[in-house]
Formats: C-alpha cells, structure tokens, sequence
C-alpha cells in the first residue's frame, strides 16, 4: 500500500478524511492480529500429529493420485509459510515445515495447495481469472504508487492522471477480491478429502478447520484493505476533479 501520509499531501475534507485514517488504523491492527494468529496456530498445530504420520510431501502426493493428476510435481521450497501452486509450471511448492512434517497444520497446508492443483485440473474459473490477473497487476503494481502519488499532487490540475492510477490500483483490489472464492474453495476441497482418507481424525479434524480458517481470514483482510484503500482514493478523485 502507497505510503499513508502521501494521502495527506491532498487535503480531502476533514471528516471524511478522519474517518478514513480511523479505519486504516482498525484494519492495520487487525491485519497484524490475523498475521500472528496464523502464525500462533501453525507453531501450535504442528505438535499435533496425524494418524498414519504421513509428511506433507506424501499427503500432497497421495491427494494428487487419487484425483488422478500426474502432471504436478511436489518440491520444497525455503522459507516459512510459503507454500503455494504455481499453475504456470504445475509445481506444488511447499516450505520444509510443510514438506518434511507430519503435523496436522502441515498436513492441511499440504492438502490445501493440492486444492489449487485440482481447480487448475478441472478448470476451476475463478482461479483462471487469478491466473490471467496475474501480468496484468504485476504490470500496475510496477507503476501505481508513483501515478498514484502524482495525480495526488497535480489533482486540482490533472484530475485525470488519479484516475489512471485509481484503474491501475482497482487492478490489485479485483486481484484480491478474486483470490477469496480460489482460498476458500481450495481449502473445502482439502479439508473434505483429509477427512475422508482418515489423514485427520474425529479429534484432530477441528485443527486442520481453525488452521485453515486463520490463513483465509488473511485473505480476507487483503481485500478489505485494498477495498478500503481504492475507496479513499475515488473519494479524493470525486472531490477534487
């Protein structure tokens, strides 16, 4: 997000502007307790082992066979939580807590990024639309804090340059907004079949939901933010042009 004190160097009228800061504040703050809680729940969850002790690895693997796609290939990656499925080159990447574990938490996680594999096998749209996003907002983003930051300053003269950046900013909001149904869905697909293949039982199942449920609420807040940024944004436009 473009730095919030560059949003003061326009004066939008004053109530609505307070208004505004307040609710930046709220969604900073939650945003922050919803990063941490993931965090908190993983570290948690990961003490907790599955039944048959499988690694994410072998769960990721097994949930690929049994929806018949041969066509992904399971791989670590560094770093902590960055577990995701790359659509361009089919590869499940999982970070070594995920791939090397045998938790509930890593097991959820494993099975959640096959989720994504499967929407790519049945060609799920909303993950389509992410897909095809994907240039377009890398585009925008390359470009958008310094069009933004600009027709800040020259509102009152070129009201027209804030609404390109407005567009080219609505690009990652659209983004965000998409990726909610992708997030949620997937994580249905892999909850169901963890539970089906006995990977989670009656009393571990709940954990694999609550660590599943934490990370979408991040989802969640990212297009909440962004909806709230891109509505400041218009409100200057709509007052300045």
């Amino acid at each position: 997000m473009l730095n919030m004190v560059l949003l003061d160097t326009v004066t939008a009228p004053q109530a609505g502007s307070t208004l505004m800061w307040i609710v930046f504040i709220v969604l900073t703050v939650v945003s922050m307790i919803v990063s941490k809680n993931v965090e908190r729940r993983f570290k948690k969850y990961s003490h907790i082992r599955t039944e048959g002790g499988l690694t994410g690895r072998e769960v990721a693997e097994m949930m690929l066979r049994d929806h018949d796609i041969h066509n992904v290939q399971v791989q670590m990656v560094n770093g902590t939580l960055t577990d995701h499925y790359n659509p361009t080159n089919r590869t499940l990447n999982l970070s070594p807590d995920v791939y090397n574990g045998t938790s509930v938490a890593a097991a959820a996680v494993a099975a959640h990024e096959c989720g994504h594999a499967m929407q790519h096998a049945v060609g799920y749209a909303p993950l389509g639309l992410r897909s095809a996003l994907v240039p377009i907002v890398s585009f925008a983003g390359r470009w958008v804090s310094w069009v933004i930051l600009a027709g800040l300053l020259l509102v009152r003269v070129f009201p027209s340059l804030l609404l390109i950046g407005i567009l080219l900013f609505a690009t990652s909001t659209l983004f965000s907004l998409v990726t909610l149904p992708v997030e949620i869905n997937a994580s249905a697909r892999a909850l169901q079949w963890i539970r089906q293949r006995d990977i989670t039982t009656a009393s571990t199942h709940q954990y694999a939901e609550k660590a599943l449920r934490s990370a979408a609420y991040t989802y969640v807040m990212a297009a909440v933010t962004s909806l709230a940024t891109l509505a400041y944004y218009i409100m200057i436009y709509l007052d300045r042009r």
